[in-house]
């Protein structure tokens, strides 16, 4: 079966590359294009002066044989300054009537045949009449003197010229890649300086908190692209403030508003209970006997519904940011304040005898809001007891409270701090729980400099938070 292309199998792999790598590599392919092709070019203009020098030479060589040759001053053995100049004198019937030394009693190199109008000159791989395979440029001349016509054929070797672009391309298959290579490491250079900037701006929107949202990136002095950038993305953090603000306020109001009525509602379904139990017991009215087990079920409703504002509330708080009182305070007096509280509400045993003293600096409400939310999770999924525990360890306070419940999957426990998250396992079984109390806890801990996580208690679950100490 033919195996079916991907993204990755194309340019996947250059996408994967870092900006500068790319922007580099680019630079160093047009760098790379434009320098070869400047070479080549200059190689071949090379060749071709060289090339016209020579055919400059051939033609000054010519006039003077066919100055001679038309003086009637031509001798059968031509003077020539270089012994690999060729030069012989042809007439109509193809025989030499002069030649160069070196080709005394040699024949033609051209037959008269070849010998263009205007005289053209042409590249020779190799002459018949030498021993050597070197190219030579061959001029044809036409002479006429009298009624006789002759052809002047001038030839001039070309190593000279092959050898000196042989040297030219020796040196740039050696220069052009050194110089491609620094030019490249000159823009790599260049190129992370010049996105010095771009990282600086994104290591600032990587510090930017999710929930401190007054904060802004820092707008180059320089009025430039870059700039612009960062004031769109300040103009796009201030849209986001603004709105994140207008759903604050509206979740704070609308949990402020709906607490009073809640309120009022469960004081008259309370009373409501004690008029109807007492009507039913003094057999006045026993046709209300069917109010007496319904009320103490919308009784529960509303405290849950108390509960869900209230956690609503101080998770509004929470995300405003609101500065926390902060003052010394004895943790282990907090703790053991919520023991108390827990033992009054639950049936199962609260075990805090390994409370220890602790002194941290933080907000009173807060903790207590804390420890009573760790408390009200593990009563609620124990099965016959909780154990809670406070220490200082190093300069930090560690608070820990297990139950012997079903526990908690491994998989779940960074979801547990999520809001409104319930497990779909046994720990779900509680009738009042709406997945706002372990959100509140990692909060309030964070605020405090703190974090929270869960360990296995084998069985159950156990609850760890770490509040640094109080120094004072």
């Amino acid at each position: 079966m033919a195996r079916r292309l991907t993204p990755d199998d194309g340019l996947g792999w250059w996408r994967r590359r870092s900006l500068r790598a790319r922007l580099t590599a680019a630079a160093a392919l047009v760098i790379a294009v434009a320098i070869t092709s400047s070479a080549i070019l200059l190689t071949v203009r090379l060749r071709d002066s060289l090339t016209a020098a020579v055919d400059e030479a051939a033609h000054d060589r010519a006039e003077a044989v066919a100055a001679e040759l038309e003086a009637g001053q031509l001798p059968d053995v031509v003077t020539v300054d270089d012994d690999d100049v060729l030069v012989q004198v042809v007439d109509q019937a193809g025989g030499v009537v002069a030649a160069s030394a070196g080709l005394v009693g040699e024949r033609a190199v051209l037959p008269s045949s070849q010998a263009g109008a205007g005289g053209e000159v042409r590249t020779v791989d190799r002459v018949s009449v030498t021993d050597g395979a070197e190219p030579f440029r061959v001029l044809a001349v036409p002479v006429l003197t009298g009624d006789e016509r002759f052809v002047v054929v001038v030839g001039l070797p070309l190593d000279d010229v092959e050898e000196s672009v042989d040297q030219l391309e020796n040196a740039l298959a050696l220069g052009v890649p050194a110089v491609i290579a620094l030019l490249a490491g000159i823009t790599w250079v260049l190129v992370g300086r010049a996105l010095r900037p771009v990282e600086a701006l994104r290591r600032q929107a990587a510090d930017l908190s999710g929930s401190a949202l007054d904060q802004r990136l820092q707008v180059p002095p320089s009025r430039d692209e870059l700039a612009r950038l960062a004031q769109t993305f300040n103009d796009l953090l201030n849209r986001v403030e603004s709105a994140t603000q207008r759903q604050r306020r509206f979740v704070a109001d609308a949990a402020h508003e709906i607490r009073s009525p809640l309120a009022a509602l469960r004081a008259q379904l309370e009373v409501a209970q004690l008029e109807v139990t007492q009507l039913v017991v003094t057999q006045r009215h026993p046709e209300q006997a069917g109010w007496r087990d319904v009320l103490p079920t919308l009784i529960d409703d509303a405290a849950r519904l108390s509960r869900l504002v209230d956690d609503l509330l101080r998770l509004a708080r929470l995300d405003a940011r609101h500065e926390l009182i902060s003052k010394p305070l004895d943790f282990d007096d907090i703790v053991l304040d919520g023991v108390r509280r827990a033992r009054t509400q639950t049936l199962v045993s609260v075990d805090a005898s390994g409370v220890s003293a602790a002194r941290v600096s933080g907000d009173l409400d807060a903790l207590t809001r804390v420890v009573q939310n760790l408390l009200d999770n593990a009563t609620r999924h124990a099965r016959l007891g909780v154990v809670v525990t406070l220490s200082s360890v190093g300069s930090e306070a560690v608070l820990t409270v297990t139950d012997d419940g079903p526990g908690i999957p491994i998989d779940a426990r960074e979801r547990i701090f999520d809001r409104f998250t319930r497990l779909d396992d046994a720990r779900t079984r509680d009738a009042g729980g709406a997945g706002l109390g372990l959100a509140i806890v990692r909060d309030v801990v964070e605020q405090h400099g703190g974090r929270v996580r869960v360990e296995d208690a084998r069985p159950g679950a156990c609850l760890v938070v770490h509040i640094p100490t109080c120094r004072s």
